[in-house]
């Protein structure tokens, strides 16, 4: 085995006994909600768990018992149905979201970290002003503008963190585009295109997973925040925040379930998603592993 193979594993190992069980916490919680996502379709088509798009199918308020799990909401839903299918919701979101800031904020880092000169100060002045706005904020804003729908709120939440990425990879650029190697590249005749692609790539996206498990859990929270104004998805949709929304009104009244469930999967995915960011930051910058 390869040095370049066994580095990843050393480094696992190095990790601290704390590090690796919160990782591995984290590993787990997030696998679940992933599992939920992808079998909650054929566990609906085996009758095992109920439509969650359909509304007065069952006595309302009911609390959890053997035939709803999970109890059912004022609108007749079975929350137990509704909690499964907004995991997938909440994945199909968060997953597009900080692709898109990924694939958008890694490419402009790099070639205005490289290029430098007045391309770099226009593009770090448009990222400085979108920076400045509250990930929240900005989101609400753009939802107005983009409306309701998965793409939509993907759009919505990603704009928020292309500056992120941005920072980070154009900051490594230009480290790294002073190194030896790049200054050899560059003697040799190598195109822009390719010292981007062949020598600054992989030396600049270090930090980049763990920054894209940071983002997606806060994404979470942004589209719970989102759906909670009704500016998330389509009315009807299961959206963990939307039913927190619904939620409310029965909530004084001693209706427990119907808040704690939902709000309950939104709060586990942010942890598992955050356990893995931190685990990853150790793994990947030593120094954090010893502060």
């Amino acid at each position: 085995m390869s040095l370049v193979r066994t580095r990843p594993l050393r480094q696992f190992v190095g990790l601290s006994s704390l590090s690796r069980q919160m990782m591995a916490i984290g590993v787990l919680i997030t696998l679940v909600f992933v599992l939920a996502a992808v079998f909650a379709p054929l566990l609906q088509s085996w009758g095992v768990i109920q439509d969650p798009l359909e509304a007065l199918a069952n006595p309302i308020h009911q609390p959890p018992s053997v035939e709803h799990w999970f109890g059912t909401s004022r609108q007749g839903y079975d929350v137990f149905s509704r909690t499964l299918f907004g995991s997938r919701v909440a994945l199909q979101v968060v997953i597009l979201a900080t692709l898109l800031g990924l694939v958008t904020g890694v490419p402009l880092g790099m070639v205005s970290g490289y290029i430098g000169g007045r391309l770099d100060r226009t593009v770090l002045f448009f990222m400085d002003i979108i920076s400045t706005l509250p990930t929240l904020l900005l989101s609400v804003t753009l939802a107005f503008v983009v409306g309701r729908g998965v793409w939509n709120a993907a759009i919505a939440l990603s704009i928020a963190y292309i500056p992120q990425y941005y920072r980070v990879v154009r900051n490594h650029t230009v480290s790294v585009k002073t190194e030896l190697f790049i200054e050899a590249a560059q003697a040799m005749g190598a195109s822009t295109w390719r010292v981007l692609r062949r020598y600054l790539f992989f030396n600049v996206i270090q930090s980049v997973p763990v920054l894209f498990t940071l983002n997606a859990a806060e994404a979470v929270l942004v589209l719970g925040g989102l759906g909670f104004l009704g500016l998330g998805l389509p009315e009807g949709t299961p959206e963990w925040g939307r039913d927190l929304q619904y939620a409310l009104d029965a909530l004084p009244t001693g209706i427990w379930w119907t808040a704690l469930f939902p709000g309950l999967a939104l709060t586990l995915l942010v942890v598992g998603l955050s356990l893995i960011g931190e685990g990853l930051n150790e793994l990947i910058n030593p120094l954090a592993r010893q502060e």
